[in-house]
């Protein structure tokens, strides 16, 4: 069993968590700088809600750089969102218990609620870019393949990553505009 209050409080405030970054701080800082928060998923997060998203994930991965800043700017601007990360590669047994098809992917939002329960949990892609990802990963070499995956976070502008991270905090979604 998972202590998440003790994970949470020792874990890395998104300021924290660039101020510590050492391969792509400007990549991270620009993608929070340019995300946008739609009305619609403002509107998802009632205004008693509390949900903390503690993330897992490392400043070198190209997915997480393109979700954990707009799940942080959705922190910062909705009342009842508190976002923290933790490292993967120093937090391996809280990594183990959410592997993807079992690989150490990242990044992985653990939802809680305001006593530090598991709500649900996300990551480490869209479901959509995930099962591209995996039917194309084995024909097609990493330099094509994330090049694409990229293009793909660039058009979808972070509304499935929104979607999918508020639907795994058990709230109602409703249609984008």
């Amino acid at each position: 069993m998972l202590d998440f209050r003790t994970l949470w409080d020792n874990a890395l405030t998104f300021d924290a968590f660039l101020a510590a970054s050492t391969k792509h701080k400007g990549l991270w800082e620009g993608l929070y700088g340019i995300s946008r928060i739609p009305a619609w998923a403002a509107d998802a997060v009632p205004a008693d809600a509390r949900r903390k998203l503690l993330v897992i994930a490392e400043d070198w991965c190209g997915d997480a750089s393109s979700t954990v800043p707009l799940l942080a700017r959705l922190a910062s601007e909705v009342p009842g969102l508190e976002l923290r990360l933790i490292l993967r590669d120093q937090h391996p047994a809280v990594m183990d218990r959410y592997l993807t098809n079992g690989s150490r992917s990242i990044p992985i939002v653990i939802v809680l609620d305001d006593e530090y329960n598991e709500l649900g949990h996300w990551g480490p892609r869209p479901r959509q870019l995930q099962a591209w990802v995996m039917e194309n990963r084995s024909s097609m070499p990493k330099e094509q393949l994330y090049p694409q995956v990229r293009q793909w976070y660039a058009r979808d502008r972070g509304e499935t990553t929104l979607r999918e991270v508020l639907e795994a905090a058990g709230l109602a979604v409703g249609r984008a505009a």
